[in-house]
């Protein structure tokens, strides 16, 4: 399967979206990248992760709810440094330095990812073909969840509204344990991607931080705290990083009224322009909630992102007047939910409309 093209009439919509982004920039003379208030959240966020983890490993509460509740803010935690730290960083917009945006892009690895994979995946597949099928990874969970239409059906896919968020909290520990190994081995990104060739320096790299993330969260907390406690700490992390991880960027794509396009094969031609493509497939949610706005890393405001991924998530929040009102210009339809319980909500009635279509 070639790659799909988009419409190849002059890019007006985009261009108007980038001039007023510009304008933004040059009014306010502010750096595309991060700033003060995500350097300080970036330590927060480490800090947290070291705190909890040596409360848990090194001095384990006796008292089981405790530690388990310890365990679940880790997870938070491990998804919230994913969300701001790494995702800012594999973009390139965490800092206008390269080496620190690859440092920071790097602690996915220290979570037990590959931000080598992830880079293909993400920064090319998903935000090049967002809703793409065949393309776009994120919306590939066959044969477990049919996410629209056009993939195949089965009989227990009625059900998928209801064991969907239990599936979504197991989607780290297959992508750390499973996924990750699958492209490694298969040499694809996708269905329809080849994995560009890896680097001697990428292999070591793959191999010393996977088994790193092995001994760091279960071979020493097992020694220091038990076999059994760790196996059932470690599951309450993962569970709830997985879910926050998952319902985040489900919510931002797969939810009523976005679109999904399945290229024909004659061609594999998607007649809108990109930037219009994006609007069409991509949600916000919650973006008035700080908290969210907070621990999301600005994946909330997901239009303003898959416009302009090379923008740190810190400005979204201003961007986001701005670009509303092109797509109001333009009658672009720009999709936002107000809460994330609507969000949630739209995603669980899509799953169960598509599952018993």
């Amino acid at each position: 399967m070639s790659q799909p093209t988009f419409a190849r009439t002059a890019p007006v919509f985009f261009q108007r979206l980038r001039e007023v982004t510009e304008a933004y920039f040059k009014e306010n003379n502010l750096k595309k990248t991060g700033d003060h208030r995500l350097y300080w959240k970036t330590a927060i966020l480490l800090t947290a992760l070291v705190g909890l983890y040596t409360v848990l490993v090194f001095f384990t509460p006796t008292s089981v709810v405790l530690s388990l509740g310890l365990c679940a803010l880790l997870g938070l935690v491990l998804a919230s440094i994913g969300f701001n730290v790494m995702h800012d960083g594999a973009h390139g917009s965490y800092s206008s330095r390269k080496w620190v945006n690859e440092m920071m892009g790097h602690s996915l690895n220290l979570l037990g990812g590959s931000v080598h994979f992830w880079k293909m995946k993400h920064n090319e597949n998903h935000h090049t073909f967002t809703n793409v099928e065949g393309m776009d990874d994120d919306i590939d969970i066959k044969p477990w969840m049919r996410v629209h239409a056009d993939q195949p059906k089965h009989w227990f896919h009625r059900f998928q509204h209801i064991y969907g968020l239990l599936l979504y909290g197991l989607t780290y520990l297959f992508w750390v344990f499973f996924n990750d190994m699958k492209k490694y081995f298969t040499g694809k990104i996708a269905d329809n991607t080849r994995m560009k060739p890896m680097s001697l320096k990428e292999h070591i790299i793959f191999w010393v931080t996977k088994i790193g993330y092995v001994g760091i969260f279960i071979v020493l907390p097992m020694f220091f705290a038990g076999v059994v406690p760790t196996l059932v700490g470690y599951g309450v992390m993962v569970f709830v990083t997985g879910i926050f991880i998952a319902v985040v960027f489900q919510l931002a794509h797969v939810v009523e009224e976005t679109e999904f396009v399945h290229p024909p094969t004659d061609g594999h031609h998607i007649e809108a322009e990109w930037a219009i493509h994006q609007v069409n497939t991509t949600v916000n949610f919650a973006t008035q909630n700080k908290v969210w706005n907070w621990l999301f890393g600005g994946l909330n405001f997901q239009v303003e992102h898959h416009l302009f991924p090379r923008i740190s998530h810190v400005h979204y929040p201003e961007l986001n007047k701005r670009l509303k009102q092109v797509c109001a210009e333009f009658n672009v339809q720009y999709r936002e939910f107000p809460t994330l319980r609507s969000a949630l909500r739209s995603h669980l009635m899509h799953l169960r409309q598509v599952g018993m279509a």
